[in-house]
């Protein structure tokens, strides 16, 4: 099924990304290649480094603005500069100010969640909070789903139950915590809460999926409830904040709707349906690039969505949908985000096919399986760096290629991460958490183990 640019009005948007939420420079040691924990005023003329504080980078955009990296990777496994013990979890790792965050989840003696935080130099422990979570109702049951939000000195976890809990970053003591499941009787997702926490302002928002309360916002110093919208059931897809008509726009995909919020009080600015035909099973985050804003699921295909830049409104720009998941059109992503480079759209599809689609219609230009192995649900996360995309797919390669309307064009390869089968047990394991890439290194995280290696210039 396709449509292409119908006059259906809904409401909003416009170009732009989410807020910058903090960035921190760090000194890079020379010889060793170590992270320096101390931050440094950088001339105009040096390397530009930067932490990755919360899912999808800096500003939520999947974009790693860092310098002096290496183009090409020495051998076929990257020597890695630490390894550290950790559970199994499907959440990926952040990194700020000389730390690594990352949650996981034990099942002996008890069943508990773990947020947990190393030394970015050494991998060694800095602090652990832990508790009690006994997982019901909820499949894949590997461990928590969202990254850990680093925002001033804060620490935000959600786990997959929804304890939400706000540590402080540096010694992990705990400021406040919020019971969403028994508080807010959640109508909890088949796969448990899984959005990684936005903080806006003075704000933290979720997903809860609660009636009259799938996104709320909280005071991110108190915990303390700011507003609750939307009757919506929750989905996995983590909101992100753009700028429209003047405006700033939370722009949410949840389990029945990409929906525009004003982010400092959840009145609704606009809507545009898009529930699901089987089951909620939204996964990528939504994004945006000039007046595009595209959400693709597994099941139910792709919108592109066009963004009035002069009010808040958007309007139905194409939807495709393929006849079943093994015969798509556009896309039917799953978990990795697409992405929108000037007239053209990249992301994998339903089984690891990764396509090129035109932006302004949804044709299809190319498609691929040189990155990842055919097979359902088949995982890439994308990061872009100036024209390069580094990809992290489910066998725990990181690449780094150009994609382009000629096709898919491999630069480098190397083994970083092995699959383990926690996360899923097929196929000999997976790796699905999403990698930070931050000061020149990139960490990366599975059942068993979180990993960091060197990505310098002339290293690895």
């Amino acid at each position: 099924m396709r449509r292409r640019f119908g006059t259906n009005r809904l409401s909003m948007a416009a170009d732009g990304a989410s807020r910058h939420l903090g960035r921190r420079l760090v000194a890079m040691l020379s010889g060793a290649a170590l992270i320096g924990t101390a931050a440094l005023i950088v001339p105009p003329a040096a390397s530009r480094a930067d932490d990755w504080p919360q899912f999808r980078g800096p500003q939520r955009d999947g974009v790693w603005r860092e310098t002096g990296t290496l183009k090409k990777f020495a051998g076929r496994r990257l020597k890695l500069l630490w390894s550290a013990p950790v559970g199994s979890g499907y959440s990926g790792p952040t990194v700020a100010a000389g730390r690594v965050y990352v949650t996981d989840r034990l099942v002996e003696p008890t069943q508990i969640e773990r947020v947990l935080c190393f030394d970015a130099m050494t991998g060694k422990s800095v602090w652990k909070q832990e508790y009690e979570c006994p997982y019901v109702d909820i499949g894949f049951t590997a461990g928590p789903r969202a990254s850990v939000t680093i925002d001033g000195g804060r620490a935000y976890s959600l786990g997959a139950m929804g304890d939400f809990c706000c540590y402080d970053a540096a010694d992990g003591k705990l400021l406040w915590r919020r019971a969403l499941y028994r508080e807010y009787n959640v109508e909890m997702p088949i796969w448990g809460l899984a959005t990684a926490p936005l903080v806006e302002g003075d704000l933290v928002i979720i997903q809860a999926g609660a009636k009259s309360a799938c996104l709320v916002a909280f005071d991110k110093a108190t915990g303390a409830e700011r507003w609750k919208a939307l009757d919506d059931r929750a989905s996995y897809s983590a909101p992100i904040v753009i700028e429209q008509a003047g405006r700033r726009v939370l722009v949410c995909w949840t389990g029945d709707n990409v929906v525009g919020l004003d982010p400092a009080t959840g009145a609704v600015f606009w809507n545009y349906p898009f529930a699901p035909t089987r089951m909620v099973i939204g996964i990528a985050s939504p994004i945006v690039s000039g007046d595009h804003l595209f959400v693709s699921s597994f099941y139910d295909g792709s919108a592109m969505l066009k963004l009035d830049p002069h009010r808040l409104a958007v309007s139905e720009g194409w939807r495709i949908l393929g006849p079943d998941e093994q015969h798509t059109l556009g896309l039917h992503a799953m978990i990795g985000t697409p992405w929108i480079s000037g007239d053209y759209l990249y992301g994998v599809d339903s089984y690891g096919e990764l396509r090129c689609l035109r932006a302004d219609s949804g044709e299809r230009v190319w498609e691929s399986l040189k990155a990842t192995p055919r097979a359902r649900w088949s995982t890439i996360h994308m990061v872009r760096q100036d024209d390069l995309m580094w990809l992290f797919n489910e066998r725990g390669d990181l690449i780094i290629a150009e994609l382009s309307p000629k096709g898919y064009h491999e630069l480098s390869r190397a083994k970083l991460i092995e699959p383990t089968s926690v996360q899923l047990p097929q196929r000999g394991g997976v790796v699905w958490s999403h990698p930070a890439f931050a000061n020149r290194h990139v960490f990366a995280r599975n059942d068993e183990r979180l990993v960091c290696a060197s990505l310098a210039e002339g290293e690895n």
